[in-house]
């Protein structure tokens, strides 16, 4: 069971800590694919991004945790899970044909506002005025961003909205499987059932690496995506989502590094301005959760 650890400074540290190698992990690993996708099928980088998650995993973890690791308490609730994963990865991956790192990673920081959006509809958490106005601030960046109807908008970007729904409500099923399995359980069988149920559509389309450098990059895909998902799940036992979530940010600054130092691309004032408000409305959001968390201490 992954459980939340005494509030010490030592362990929001050390949360903190493991956010942020979560934050670079996953822009390695989108700078990655965009690379990846130049070259081979979109389907084939994503199946081999979490055949490559599974074994690692496995071989990483097995020693300490043995027959554990292998041990599901909830396997419908980590089935849709595994599922969500799968899709959430091939749309990012397909919007990274199209689309500059800056612009995915900037419509996905809407999430935090999703997640406040979906709390009130869902779990008929009550938000106040200042509440709905971020969340509509939120929406007015990720406007900003897709720039409808301008010589700047891409359908590509619906994708990235898409991913952006789903990966809200992961995040509330992510929660809830928390007080079940051991988060290397949950992200072990989050990377097996897109390894298994993508596999005869990747191999019916396969298309060998040109190089053992792409092989390199794949398998690095793959680690980087295992271990920062393992991070992230780590992290939330030893901080609160509310202490952690103002350090997700910091991604939006390894996104637009890698997307100039690998393939020239900088963002352009809109998504800039975009990102800017979009981040605003979340941290807002996250602090109020702060307070209220504080206030019941």
């Amino acid at each position: 069971m992954s459980q939340l650890l005494s509030d010490t400074t030592r362990n929001r540290q050390i949360g903190i800590a493991l956010v942020t190698a979560t934050t670079l992990m996953f822009a390695v690993l989108d700078t990655s694919a965009k690379y990846l996708i130049q070259t081979l099928p979109v389907l084939q980088v994503v199946w081999l991004r979490f055949v490559f998650h599974t074994l690692l995993m496995t071989a990483i973890f097995m020693p300490s945790m043995g027959r554990r690791l292998f041990v599901v308490s909830n396997p419908k609730l980590q089935l849709i899970r595994g599922v969500m994963l799968a899709s959430m990865t091939g749309l990012n991956f397909f919007a990274l044909q199209y689309l500059q790192l800056a612009e995915t990673g900037a419509v996905q920081f809407s999430v935090p506002v999703l997640i406040a959006l979906f709390s009130a509809w869902l779990l008929h958490e009550k938000l106040d005025a200042k509440r709905w106005l971020a969340i509509c601030l939120g929406f007015v960046g990720v406007l900003v961003i897709i720039r409808p109807g301008t010589n700047g908008f891409h359908p590509a970007i619906f994708l990235c909205i898409l991913n952006a729904l789903l990966y809200a409500a992961f995040n509330l099923m992510t929660r809830r499987l928390a007080s079940s399995d051991h988060p290397l359980v949950t992200q072990l069988a989050s990377a097996s059932v897109p390894s298994l149920l993508l596999a005869p559509f990747a191999i019916w389309n396969w298309q060998s690496p040109d190089s053992w450098q792409t092989w390199l990059i794949l398998v690095m895909a793959g680690l980087c995506g295992g271990l920062g998902h393992t991070a992230s799940a780590l992290a939330h036992r030893y901080a609160s989502a509310a202490v952690l979530g103002p350090f997700l940010y910091q991604q939006i600054i390894y996104l637009v590094l890698g997307g100039w130092l690998v393939f020239g691309q900088v963002p352009d004032s809109a998504v800039v301005l975009g990102a800017i408000i979009v981040v605003m409305s979340g941290l807002y959001l996250l602090w109020r959760e702060m307070r209220a968390q504080q206030r019941t201490v």
